[in-house]
């Protein structure tokens, strides 16, 4: 399958696509901006996962196989239970490869905006308290630090199975959403 960037066509119209990234790449608001262009269900897997207080919810793969049956969604490309299933049905998958400093800065800004302002997530959660990065091996912060190049790894090794297209950097989103995203389906319309 072919690795594309932001400028190459698309081979065909997306109906079920997997955003790939590190945590804090942009993923979520990734897909719903392609939702949004396309369409197509938009389904945060971390609102499927998490129950209240941080614990995992037991119907999350029964979900995740239920939405990945249907014909047009989009979604992150997370969550090891999840990811066979979803990719299994998807037909291209978006890889926001950005730079480690820039996701680690997304990363650390939206923490502290999200803990500052007391954002809930899901289902009544809140990020955890900022100094508990130092005692907690699952803080987001550290999370993303550590699975940072794994992530990367993950992503490439999706070439040989589905279309992949290869954004780097925030200037690569807008312009492969204004482009190839925007363009795919009309010249077939005419």
């Amino acid at each position: 399958m072919p690795l594309l960037g932001p400028a190459d066509p698309l081979p065909h119209v997306p109906r079920r696509v997997l955003v790939a990234g590190n945590a804090g790449s942009g993923k979520s608001t990734l897909c719903g901006r392609i939702a949004s262009a396309r369409d197509l269900r938009c389904v945060e897997l971390d609102s499927l996962y998490w129950g209240p207080r941080w614990t995992p919810r037991p119907e999350f793969l029964d979900e995740v196989l239920a939405f990945a049956a249907e014909d047009h969604w989009v979604t992150e490309y997370q969550y090891k239970l999840a990811r066979p299933s979803l990719l299994t049905r998807a037909d291209t998958v978006v890889w926001l490869d950005h730079r480690f400093p820039v996701v680690m800065g997304r990363l650390v800004a939206r923490t502290i905006r999200r803990r500052a302002g007391r954002v809930e997530l899901w289902n009544g959660n809140q990020e955890s308290p900022l100094r508990s990065v130092f005692t907690d091996s699952g803080h987001i912060l550290r999370w993303g630090w550590k699975s940072y190049w794994r992530n990367r790894a993950r992503a490439l090794a999706l070439v040989d199975e589905v279309v992949v297209v290869r954004l780097r950097g925030q200037g690569q989103v807008e312009r492969w959403l204004s482009g190839p995203l925007a363009s795919v389906g009309r010249e077939r319309a005419r």
